[in-house]
């Protein structure tokens, strides 16, 4: 039987979460979602707005955040939805959680990977993050929970961007980019988003049989913060990895979640590789937010590639290298990560 895929939608408070997952709701695609939301205080509104004009299952978690003291209670409501739908109370193929504004998406994402029943019948598909252009910088500058969530994303949002100036949006773009290089950025207005955009992005496949888009981490040739021309197109089709020096952001912030990337023509010692990162894992692994990487190892005719989150590292085989150089490309996000460290350990471990 297939596994269920699941979607965290995530976003500081007031980023417009609920007018989103409305719209989803809402909208004449014949899927059939469950949502699992998650208030913070005793009042929950967001189910009365959801429910006006739809006949979706929504399951309450108020009076908390989604976060490790509640993980127990997503653990039971998913388990309870599956036992419903098994006794053909209620259907649904897909789920998504609306995470509270102050949450970390951390805990939530390691509900699907150390909960066996859970792993037994759902898949996380990706983890979707709105920032609100008008508060974004403020709230990011502010509030570690909102760089996090940034941080964890498969897919950003900056929403209501009616209200703010182009050169604000591009401001933002630059420094959501530079926090987390791997996420497609899109700009939207009044939670009008494609579903394909938002469901079945496959972003979080911790053994997923795929390799990264080649451009991804490749050579920046230019900083668009400063370049004066537009950057409004697809953010998936352009890399903005670290091109040599270290990040900077161009708001005048130091943002403490940062991206860096590791890149090597020289193949790796695959034991000297596991030891490393074991380490690491070990010593920095609640700071490690989000990595990713293809992987040239010797003694491979395959690419490697791998991914993680926090301590829970998933690697697998993908297809052969073809007429492209050998190389390794990561991409590590994180909260105060020792770059050089991880740098220099990640040199020590070439062949």
């Amino acid at each position: 039987m297939a596994l269920i895929p699941v979607t965290i939608l995530t976003g500081f408070l007031g980023s417009g979460k609920t007018t989103l997952l409305k719209h989803i709701l809402t909208e004449q695609h014949g899927k059939k979602i469950a949502v699992i939301e998650n208030e913070f205080g005793e009042e929950n509104i967001d189910n009365d707005i959801l429910v006006q004009n739809s006949e979706e299952t929504i399951v309450q978690m108020s009076n908390g955040c989604v976060c490790c003291t509640i993980r127990g209670d997503l653990v039971e409501a998913l388990n309870q939805l599956w036992e419903q739908r098994q006794q053909k109370k209620i259907q649904f193929e897909r789920v998504v959680i609306e995470t509270t504004g102050v949450a970390n998406p951390g805990p939530v994402a390691q509900t699907f990977f150390m909960d066996d029943d859970v792993a037994e019948h759902y898949v996380l598909d990706a983890v979707v993050t709105l920032v609100d252009a008008k508060h974004g910088q403020q709230q990011l500058t502010e509030h570690e929970e909102a760089q996090r969530q940034v941080g964890f994303a498969d897919q950003i949002f900056i929403t209501k961007t009616d209200l703010v100036s182009p050169t604000e949006i591009a401001n933002l773009r630059s420094r959501l980019m530079h926090m987390n290089p791997r996420a497609p950025i899109k700009a939207i207005t009044q939670g009008l988003v494609p579903l394909n955009e938002v469901l079945d992005l496959k972003g979080f496949n911790l053994n997923a049989k795929l390799d990264i888009d080649p451009h991804f981490l490749g050579a920046e040739e230019h900083d668009h913060a400063e370049c004066g021309h537009d950057h409004s197109h697809d953010h998936a089709d352009h890399d903005h990895s670290d091109h040599g020096h270290q990040h900077h952001d161009h708001t005048g912030h130091t943002d403490r979640i940062q991206s860096f990337v590791f890149r090597s023509e020289r193949p790796f010692d695959s034991k000297k590789l596991e030891d490393f990162l074991g380490g690491i894992l070990e010593v920095f692994g609640e700071k490690m937010l989000r990595y990713k990487g293809v992987l040239y190892v010797k003694g491979s005719a395959r690419k490697v590639v791998f991914q993680g989150v926090h301590q829970m590292m998933g690697s697998d085989l993908a297809g052969p290298w073809g007429t492209e150089p050998k190389q390794t490309r990561m991409v590590f996000i994180g909260i105060d990560l020792p770059k050089d460290t991880l740098m220099a350990g990640l040199e020590g471990c070439l062949v």
